[in-house]
């Protein structure tokens, strides 16, 4: 099965924000900003990027798949950890610009490559007017060294 989106350009105002057909706008780069939350907790997981491959595989297999930009390759998630993202729901927003996707994160439940549940662990925080991040607390729910051992 080959999934395809509807061009953007060749739909209206109305049509992009109302209608039926599902048109990721891409940026120049050509990719899609998508927001990742657990679907039992409703906490965002992470931010990335998918681009128009990257989207299809993901509606196709039911599997999270994203595009990193930093190795400029396609990313299954949980490929080396076996922290996979099962989607349940993919939405865009009113201008097909950003997506949220909605999943059950498998494996220990670290959708972070620091083992942590989430990649949002650090809050800011101002101290005598400058800016510094502060832990959460949220614990590793596995070791990153021994799991991307292999891949260093």
């Amino acid at each position: 099965m080959s999934i395809s989106f509807a061009d953007p350009a060749t739909l209206n105002h109305d049509q992009l924000e109302e209608g039926t057909s599902f048109a990721p706008r891409f940026d120049a780069a050509g990719l899609v900003t998508v927001v990742t939350v657990e679907a039992g907790s409703k906490d965002v997981l992470m931010l990335a990027h998918m681009n128009a491959e990257a989207l299809a595989l993901t509606l196709e297999t039911g599997i999270a798949h994203y595009w990193s930009r930093s190795r400029a390759k396609m990313w299954k998630k949980g490929e080396t950890s076996g922290e996979t993202q099962q989607v349940v729901e993919l939405r865009t927003d009113c201008d097909q610009d950003a997506i949220v996707l909605v999943v059950n994160q498998t494996g220990r439940g670290a959708a972070c490559h620091t083992g942590r549940k989430t990649c949002f662990y650090r809050r800011a925080a101002v101290h005598d007017g400058v800016a510094t991040l502060e832990d959460t607390g949220l614990p590793r729910l596995f070791d990153p060294k021994q799991v991307y051992a292999s891949k260093a």
